[in-house]
């Protein structure tokens, strides 16, 4: 549909608009041409929906306890060297977003203010009221904004990556990634550099470029009940699966204790961590207590779900009686809002609530650099996993597990960039006969990460099978 001349070129393209995206972008120099691509509006990211907080080493005195609360809250599963690096960049980058404008809450003498979550053995999280997700995001996407040299697409999905084959040192043949295959519509202003058109009108575009970071999220969109975007299908997961990108514990699933219960269809409503670590108290149909709310969230959940079964009820309660209701007014003023859109006044009373799914601990697998094992392709954020979360995340480390990643990827780029290695000039040829039913496509994505995460699954069963029976032997001999 276009000359050969007209091609869409990039130093960097970056799938994924949330904070792993947007800092990425914005940890990259500005001679370098950075391309973000959004599946849906630029708002329309997990990160935006972040409530309680983001975590920071306080002191070095902190360091012992909190490397201990996320190996705990992991299950001892954890990367410890990612674990590591988490926590010893987490003031540097507390102190880069408030250079960008996020404004934490601060106590009376201005010193920042903690609050604490479950699983957490002392106060160490920073909050923006309860859209401390959304105050990042919007900061670091108003500072992409003011860069000339970043390029911010809507409504843009990646439906594939180009996959060029190299040749490296000693002529070993090999392969990168040399971009994506998007599909836009019609009126979009990437349209124009279209080879093909699918069924549904869609425009087909190739997206070449120097260097790939996948930032697109995680995979609640495949879930009836997710407090997750529901266009977040965790397609790269799919794409990486057709193109030999390893990936590392895809069944490492975190289910959040507490959403708002609905029989609405749609996206659930989180109800803060940080509620329960600030002394809201969890009810079962006699409106008794049964479970210590500042457990780690797989226990809390599965506690939740026993005591539904046992009720035979589909929720519990939740009861903010032990905060103070101007608390509730300020720290939980979006929650209290919905809730009162849902017709309950949390101040004056419990409020049914259920586990759904809620983050993504597994993923495209990559080093402490962010790297895949293609290439030139990176990832970071919810789509990516260095082992930090461990089998279950530590509350409040997702933000900061995404954006410390995220700079370290861009880090390597720029190292990589001082050797050129690649010629962009060179064009793949691609069949796009097999972008012409993107339905059967993304279908065929969806089978085959459920596929990886059922035998992901069955494999940590099996393992932890034979650990109990060598344990078991050896505990008779």
């Amino acid at each position: 549909m276009n000359d050969s001349e007209n091609k869409f070129f990039t130093d960097v393209l970056i799938v994924g608009s949330g904070v792993a995206g947007l800092y990425c972008a914005l940890k990259l120099p500005e001679n370098l041409n950075v391309t973000v691509i959004s599946k849906e509006a630029l708002e329309d990211c997990d990160s935006y929906l972040a409530q309680g907080g983001i975590c920071m080493l306080k002191n070095d005195e902190d360091y012992d306890s909190y490397f201990e609360d996320t190996m705990r809250a992991g299950h001892y599963l954890n990367n410890k060297e990612s674990v590591d690096i988490m926590i010893r960049s987490s003031q540097h980058v507390i102190k880069d977003l408030i250079g960008y404008g996020v404004d934490f809450e601060r106590n009376e003498d201005g010193s920042l203010k903690f609050t604490r979550e479950g699983a957490h053995s002392t106060p160490r999280i920073l909050f923006h009221e309860d859209i401390t997700g959304k105050e990042i995001t919007s900061r670091l996407l108003e500072e992409v904004k003011k860069h000339s040299n970043i390029h911010l697409y809507n409504h843009v999905t990646m439906t594939d990556i180009i996959e060029q084959k190299i040749t490296v040192k000693n002529n070993q043949p090999s392969r990168r990634c040399a971009g994506i295959i998007a599909s836009v519509a019609a009126d979009s202003p990437l349209a124009g550099y279209a080879e093909a058109e699918a069924d549904d009108g869609s425009m087909i575009v190739p997206m070449y470029a120097e260097n790939v970071v996948w930032a697109c999220g995680g995979i609640g969109g495949l879930y009836e009940h997710s407090t997750n975007y529901p266009h977040l299908t965790g397609d790269a997961l799919g794409i990486a699966l057709n193109h030999e990108v390893e990936l590392l514990d895809p069944d490492y699933i975190q289910i959040h204790p507490t959403t708002l219960y609905s029989t609405a269809k749609g996206r659930s409503f989180l109800i803060s961590e940080s509620v329960r670590g600030e002394g809201g108290i969890l009810l079962n149909k006699d409106k008794k207590r049964f479970v210590n709310e500042l457990l780690p969230r797989d226990v809390v959940a599965n506690a939740i779900l026993e005591q539904m079964k046992k009720d035979g009820t589909p929720h519990v309660w939740l009861s903010m009686e032990n905060i103070k209701e101007s608390e509730i007014k300020t720290h939980f003023c979006h929650i209290y809002q919905e809730c009162l859109k849902n017709g309950y006044d949390c101040t004056k009373e419990p409020i049914p609530v259920v586990p759904a799914q809620h983050y993504f601990m597994g993923g495209v697998k990559v080093d402490r650099w962010s790297k895949t094992n293609l290439s030139c392709l990176y990832a970071c954020g919810e789509t990516s996993c260095n082992g930090v979360h461990g089998k279950n995340r530590l509350a409040s480390n997702s933000l900061l597990e995404s954006l410390v990643f995220a700079a370290r990827a861009a880090a390597h780029m720029v190292e990589e960039s001082k050797e050129k290695k690649y010629s962009s000039a060179e064009i793949v040829k691609v069949d796009y006969k097999k972008y012409k039913d993107l339905h059967s496509l993304f279908g065929m994505y969806r089978e085959k990460i459920l596929d990886a995460i059922e035998r992901s699954r069955e494999n940590h069963e099996r393992n932890n099978n034979d650990a109990e029976c060598r344990q078991s032997d050896s505990a008779s001999a």
